[in-house]
C-alpha cells in the first residue's frame, strides 16, 4: 500500500477555511501532528472552544477534504481546545522601586473554577499509576473499576495514556465515541457498566501519536470537559508511565482523590514506582496504596506456585514509605488472556479467585476514598 505525503495532506486541509481567522486552516497555524502511515491519516486541529457547535463542523470538513485523497483508507481529526492566554496586567510601580524586577508569583487565578469545570459529576478521581511501563497497571486499571462496579458504584474509567493507550484492545472497543448537543459533547462507551473514554478510540490503532506536551494536556482536558460522563461516583483514570506532562496535568487540573500504585515485586519496579509515590506527594495526591502485581506465578496446569519476579517487595515498600498495601495479584494466564480478548477478568469470571482478588482491593481502595476528605481543593505546584 502507498504511503500518503504528508504535503499531500497540508494541500487538502488548504482548502478547508478557519471561521474566525479567515485563513486557511493550514496557514491559520490550526493543524499539527500530522500522521501518516499506509492509508490512515491522523492530525490534531487546534481550536478555540468558544467556537461552540462551530468545533465539530471544522472538524468534519477537513476529514472530508482529506478523505478526498487517493489511497486513503482512514482519516481522524482530533480536536485539541485550547483558550489563548489571558494577558497579564500591567506592572505598576511605587515610587522607589526598581523597575524590570518580576513581581512575585503566587497561585494561578481560576484553577479551582477550571477543575470544577473538568468531570463535575464525578465525586472521586483515582489515578492508577506506575514508574514505568510493563507492570500491568492497565490491567490492574480496568479490573479495579470492574471490582468497584461489582461494589454497586457507578464508575467511569479514562485511559489517559495518550501515546499507548491500552482500553480499546482490553474493552474490546472498535466504534468511536458518538457526539451529543450539535456534536460538541461526546458519548462514552460503555462495555461491562463502565463509562470509558480513550483517545484510541478516536484514531486508528496503528496510528502513532506524534504530539507535543501542550496537545496532551489538551486532550486530557477534552476527554474530561467534553464527555458526558455523567453522575458517577468514582473514575479511574489509567495513567501512562513515568512522570510527564500527563501526570502534571492530571495533579493540577483535576481534584484527584487519591492515587494507587502498580508495581512488580523486583528492585528495578520498585524504584521507579517510589518515584511516582513522591510525584503525587509533591502534588499532594494522597496515595491510596500499593498494589504488587506479578506478584507469583501460579501454574494453569498443576496450580504450582514459582515466585518469578521474587515476592513481597511492594508490600515492603508500602510499609517502609507508610501507605497502605492493598494486596497483590498473581501472574496467571487467565488474566492475561482475558485481557488481551478484551474481556478482563472480573467481567469474564466475575465468581473466580483472580476476580475476587480484584474486588477486595477494589474494596480497601472504595473504603479509603469513603472515609477519606472529600472536598480537597486542587493542588498547584510552584517551581521555585
Amino acid at each position: 500500500m502507498a504511503e500518503i505525503d504528508r504535503a499531500a495532506v497540508q494541500g487538502a486541509l488548504a482548502a478547508v477555511r478557519d471561521p474566525t481567522s479567515g485563513k486557511d486552516v493550514v496557514s491559520a497555524g490550526l493543524i499539527d501532528g500530522i500522521a501518516t502511515r499506509g492509508g490512515h491519516v491522523q492530525f490534531a486541529i487546534k481550536v478555540d472552544p468558544a467556537m461552540g457547535a462551530g468545533i465539530e463542523k471544522l472538524r468534519q470538513a477537513c476529514e472530508a477534504a482529506v478523505r478526498a485523497i487517493p489511497g486513503l483508507q482512514s482519516v481522524t481529526a482530533v480536536m485539541t481546545a485550547e483558550k489563548p492566554p489571558a494577558r497579564a496586567p500591567a506592572p505598576h510601580h511605587h515610587a522607589g522601586q526598581r523597575t524590570g524586577r518580576p513581581a512575585p508569583s503566587g497561585p494561578a487565578q481560576g484553577g479551582d473554577a477550571q477543575a470544577a469545570l473538568l468531570a463535575p459529576g464525578v465525586k472521586h478521581i483515582v489515578a492508577v499509576a506506575s514508574g514505568k511501563g510493563g507492570v500491568g497497571k492497565s490491567t490492574t486499571a480496568v479490573n479495579l473499576a470492574l471490582g468497584l462496579a461489582a461494589l454497586g458504584r457507578k464508575v467511569g474509567l479514562l485511559d489517559a495514556d495518550i501515546y499507548g493507550p491500552s482500553m480499546p484492545r482490553m474493552l474490546k472497543v472498535t466504534e468511536k465515541p458518538t457526539p451529543k448537543e450539535g456534536g460538541r459533547i461526546l458519548l462514552p462507551i460503555e462495555r461491562h457498566g463502565l463509562k470509558t473514554m480513550s483517545i484510541g478510540y478516536l484514531v486508528a490503532e496503528e496510528t502513532p501519536m506524534i504530539w507535543r506536551g501542550p496537545m496532551v494536556q489538551s486532550a486530557l482536558e477534552q476527554m474530561l470537559r467534553d464527555v458526558d460522563w455523567g453522575p458517577l461516583d468514582v473514575m479511574i483514570v489509567d495513567m501512562p508511565p513515568g512522570t510527564g506532562d500527563a501526570q502534571l496535568t492530571m495533579a493540577q487540573k483535576v481534584k484527584l482523590a487519591g492515587a494507587v500504585i502498580v508495581s512488580t515485586p523486583q528492585d528495578i519496579a520498585l524504584i521507579d514506582a517510589r518515584k511516582g509515590l513522591q510525584m503525587f506527594r509533591k502534588t499532594a495526591v494522597p496515595v491510596l496504596g500499593f498494589v504488587e502485581n506479578m506478584s507469583y506465578f501460579l501454574c494453569p496446569h498443576c496450580g504450582e506456585r514459582s515466585e518469578i519476579f521474587g515476592h513481597g517487595g511492594a508490600r515492603q515498600e508500602a510499609e517502609k514509605l507508610g501507605v497502605p498495601f492493598l494486596g497483590e495479584v498473581p501472574l496467571h494466564l487467565d488474566i492475561r488472556t482475558h485481557s488481551d480478548s478484551g474481556d478482563p477478568i472480573v467481567a469474564a469470571k466475575p465468581d473466580g479467585e483472580h476476580a475476587r482478588i480484584y474486588r477486595d482491593i477494589a474494596a480497601r481502595v472504595w473504603a479509603a476514598l469513603d472515609g477519606g476528605e472529600q472536598s480537597r481543593p486542587a493542588p498547584r505546584i510552584v517551581i521555585r
